[in-house]
């Protein structure tokens, strides 16, 4: 579609009719220093120059490098069928269709991924993706705060930070209560839940890679009438317990760690997967199986009312779409992984994470993680967290997630690891803060395979 500017007229009388002067009142609710701050913009360049420059800028991403970087963000292995059955042209959209006329192959396919997060939670009903993990818990919220008709929420300091702030946005508007769960030794303790509580949520492993007590603060949560809520690593659910295993109603997270890349913070997709009394309040699209008139297999949109689309105050949700595309780089890359394939990236973020904290802890680091944790762990350091990043990167090492303020626990960092962190990169990170002096190294340690 071409753009075709509006006319002085056509602006006049759109002023005019929401009574204002100019188009610049539009935005008096904005301070002053963000409606039109300097821009310091380079001379233009002809279109060779232009991509000779991109090209520079392309080759300072240093891609190849060992990365410890984790808190919500991993590299991992991704089989090249991901990509390119990902990437065939019917395929490349981020929405759910419409048209099931036109569009069966979609949403076979959207189908299927359902029936994945499903089966990797344990919990029977998945809708097809949200935007991000940050975006599923605060749809959780609001789903517990419908169902419920309670208006407080709990959440654990262990959620992700960023993941708290979206919730406190999606729920001040609306005038409910938030509370935050402090740690208690990088865990959450089980939580006293009073009978206004609309639902507790805790992600499991926590943002400093700690296994939560998930059980009892299942039954803590529906003793009073409220819904678990249970933020999940999906990696992680191929080597711990089921968010359906240990009871809780809503399964939520981002599906980064299957299949999709690490890209500057994005793209990725959020999951929500629920229990049956849930369905109704389920936000964003369902895919169903169903028949045609001649009675073969086909695949539609179900259980949507009109006015979830058309009828913003009538809606369940304001998701009116999803990340299509990237669920079904998770879908392909979980099917070509297979169950045995997804659990053997599992341990293996596991091992290495454990590998590399004994290998700290024998230098002289000062590794505040106990045994109970996936594949991150927090390191206390001497120093700003923000200038060992740069120390580290200076050296080829992409490591040192800084850990908020809130958490109370000084100078530290989220180290992690996956299962391409190898031997040599451990070696390469004790060796890098032994020499920065962030790390005594009295020993250096040796790594087993």
């Amino acid at each position: 579609m071409p753009y075709v500017p509006h006319s002085a007229d056509d602006v006049r009388r759109a002023l005019d009719a929401i009574g204002l002067k100019h188009e610049d009142a539009l935005f008096d609710d904005l301070p002053a220093a963000l409606r039109d701050p300097p821009i310091d913009l380079p001379e233009p360049l002809d279109e060779v120059a232009l991509l000779r420059r991109v090209r520079e800028l392309a080759g300072l991403d240093q891609r190849d490098t060992p990365s410890f970087l984790g808190a919500g963000a991993r590299q991992h292995f991704i089989p090249a069928v991901t990509p390119r059955l990902a990437f065939q042209s019917e395929f490349v959209t981020a929405y759910t269709p419409y048209q099931p006329e036109v569009s069966q192959g979609v949403l076979q396919a959207t189908f299927e991924y359902q029936t994945m997060m499903a089966e990797l939670t344990g919990l029977p009903i998945s809708n097809a993706s949200l935007y991000d993990g940050a975006s599923s818990v605060a749809e959780a919220a609001l789903l517990a705060v419908r169902q419920t008709r309670r208006e407080k929420v709990l959440v654990s300091r262990g959620v992700h930070p960023e993941t708290i702030e979206v919730l406190q946005t999606y729920l001040w508007p609306l005038g409910l209560e938030l509370e935050v769960l402090p740690l208690e030794s990088l865990a959450t303790p089980v939580p006293v839940v009073a009978d206004d509580v609309a639902c507790v949520i805790v992600q499991h492993p926590n943002f400093v890679g700690t296994l939560e007590p998930m059980p009892a603060i299942a039954q803590a949560a529906h003793a009073a009438g409220a819904l678990l809520v249970a933020a999940v690593d999906p990696l992680s659910l191929a080597v711990v317990a089921s968010p359906a295993e240990y009871g809780a109603d809503i399964a939520v997270g981002d599906g980064q760690p299957l299949g999709n890349p690490v890209g500057f913070g994005g793209p990725s997709f959020g999951f929500m997967v629920v229990t049956e009394p849930l369905l109704r309040q389920l936000p964003g699209r369902l895919v169903g199986q169903t028949s045609d008139v001649d009675g073969r297999r086909g695949f539609v949109l179900t259980l949507q009312a009109r006015e979830q689309h058309i009828r913003r105050s009538k809606a369940k949700s304001n998701i009116c779409s999803n990340h299509q595309l990237t669920a079904l780089m998770a879908t392909v890359n979980l099917a070509a992984l297979g169950p045995h394939g997804l659990r053997e990236m599992a341990e293996g973020s596991v091992r290495r994470a454990h590998q590399l904290a004994h290998a700290l802890r024998v230098a002289g680091g000062h590794v505040l993680s106990g045994d109970r944790f996936f594949n991150e762990f927090v390191l206390r350091i001497d120093r700003d967290p923000v200038v060992l990043r740069h120390q580290l990167a200076e050296r080829g090492l992409r490591a040192g997630v800084p850990l908020p303020e809130g958490f109370g626990l000084g100078n530290a960092v989220v180290v992690s690891a996956t299962e391409l962190t190898t031997r040599e990169d451990i070696g390469a990170l004790v060796q890098a803060l032994t020499s920065l002096g962030v790390i005594k190294g009295a020993v250096r340690p040796e790594v087993s395979a």
